[in-house]
């Protein structure tokens, strides 16, 4: 199939979250299944320079875009992205990018930190109309097209409005992902002029809610088929707790509303290739691989290496941004709890400064059994999920999560609370699961600091008190395939049916 796949981010270009890792993993596992893939980002050239991208070439076609009454003039550019092929035969993600300094060239992708940016709906939907009239001229006449997040959240609805008779999207099918439905895209009413969509599309089943412009609504409600990306996670937004208000346009949706779990790109996240590591390791060497991984980190990070003839207690990481919705507030609830099991805990990450705060007093007050860095170090990130025994992740809900599988791939055992992605992939270590080999880590059912206490505690117990059980928690967790080879076969089905609907339109 021809697919366009539309994202505001995607590494290595840019990236606020997990978004800007799937965005490229499934462009790269469809290449690799033999399919012509195009991937249309904006220029973030601040960020991309930050980043050290190298420049990018800008010698595609200038092209003007409608933004209602008036017209906004962009560039293209591209670049290439390898993906792996059938006997090692290379294949290729063709990536174009939307330059546009008025809107892209600034040092954050949707703001900075006073907050967004007052122009976020001008930025993205010119971003959605631009990404369509590029496909346009570049004459890709895509199968089906795959919008992303509020971002994009338009473009099934222009495709529909403007672009249907066009040559080249007769046939053309959309599919739109909620990677966070928290996140929506909501907008001053006055915006909608922006679009170039007749205001009948401003509509409580379409654009509007509660008088407001919303972009995702847009999305759910104009595409063929809409995904989230976990099975747990679709059925959760369509609930009053978790659908922010847009349930009722999930709900909406009947069986075109589905789940889709996240994968795992091997070639970022693999413990036997990993160049950030001290030392590399597969299943069938594992121990010793994490035990080495293990002493550097704790080096690296400061915290006490037992004696000989000490016990060794369990090392917990947690990669995160610091925020309520990653449970820091049950961290913060039961945190002298936590402390008291004797286990060590590196934290890594940024976000509420409240948050920050208590891991620096942490990492002070308990120095050598807390390590707490405030910031973001990709090489440090893989060396905590190789050196740590077991990964923390007490999310309050978590669409999907690419962590603990992270955490699985590496052979560290996952303590998560059963929401989203995290129940679909983690499996408590309770003796009836050990016994019957599904067992892969530690679950809590209750947000409370509490429960986080108890799983945590039940991890560290079974650390010290039971190596064989631990031991297959890690080869289970190892033996899992979280690839995105299946992930990418289901998301082909889903164009498919798409593109299905239009076919001699």
């Amino acid at each position: 199939m021809r697919l366009l796949l539309i994202s505001s981010e995607a590494v290595p270009y840019s990236k606020t979250g997990g978004l800007a890792d799937v965005s490229t993993a499934l462009a790269k596992a469809l290449a690799s299944a033999g399919h012509d893939v195009s991937l249309i980002l904006p220029h973030h050239v601040e960020v991309q320079e930050k980043n050290k991208r190298p420049p990018l070439s800008l010698d595609g076609p200038a092209f003007p875009v409608r933004m209602g009454d008036r017209t906004v003039q962009a560039r293209s550019g591209w670049d290439v992205l390898k993906a792996p092929g059938p006997a090692g035969e290379p294949r290729e993600v063709r990536v174009l990018f939307v330059d546009q300094a008025d809107y892209f060239d600034r040092p954050g992708l949707y703001g900075d930190p006073v907050g967004d940016y007052e122009d976020n709906a001008e930025r993205f939907i010119f971003f959605s109309r631009a990404a369509l009239e590029l496909a346009r001229l570049l004459a890709l006449r895509p199968h089906c097209i795959h919008a992303n997040d509020w971002q994009t959240g338009l473009v099934p609805a222009m495709l529909e409005d403007d672009y249907r008779g066009t040559p080249g999207f007769e046939s053309t099918g959309s599919v739109f992902t909620i990677h966070n439905l928290a996140f929506q895209g909501s907008f001053p009413h006055w915006d909608m002029r922006r679009t170039g969509l007749d205001w009948d599309r401003f509509h409580y089943t379409q654009l509007e809610h509660h008088g407001r412009l919303n972009l995702l609504k847009a999305g759910i409600a104009a595409a063929d088929k809409v995904t989230t990306v976990s099975p747990t996670y679709a059925n959760e937004i369509r609930t009053e707790a978790l659908g922010y208000g847009l349930e009722g346009a999930l709900i909406a949706r009947g069986s075109d509303l589905s789940g889709v779990l996240n994968g795992v790109d091997p070639a970022e996240w693999s413990p036997e290739n990993d160049p950030y590591l001290a030392a590399n390791y597969t299943a069938e060497n594992v121990a010793e691989g994490k035990a080495a991984c293990k002493a550097a980190l704790r080096q690296e990070l400061k915290l006490k290496t037992p004696a000989a003839g000490e016990p060794d207690p369990p090392l917990f990481g947690m990669i995160s941004r610091m925020t309520d919705q990653k449970g820091f507030d049950l961290i913060a609830g039961c945190a002298e709890e936590l402390i008291a099991t004797g286990a060590q805990f590196a934290f890594l990450g940024t976000g509420d400064p409240r948050y920050e705060g208590f891991v620096r007093h942490l990492s002070n007050e308990y120095s050598g059994q807390v390590a707490g860095v405030v910031g973001f170090d990709n090489g440090l990130a893989h060396r905590i999920e190789a050196g740590c025994d077991a990964y923390l992740m007490p999310s309050l809900y978590e669409p999907c999560g690419l962590n603990q599988m992270y955490s699985l791939a590496y052979g560290t055992v996952p303590v998560v609370h059963a929401v989203g992605g995290l129940a679909d992939t983690v499996v408590d270590a309770t003796p009836d699961n050990l016994a019957n080999g599904s067992a892969n880590g530690f679950v809590f059912t209750q947000p409370t600091p509490p429960d986080l206490w108890e799983a945590v505690s039940r991890a560290a117990e079974c650390y010290r008190d039971a190596p064989a059980d631990w031991a297959k928690l890690v080869q289970n967790g190892m033996a899992a395939d979280h690839s995105w080879d299946a992930s990418a076969a289901e998301y082909l089905q889903l164009y498919q049916a798409a593109a299905a609907r239009h076919d001699g339109a």
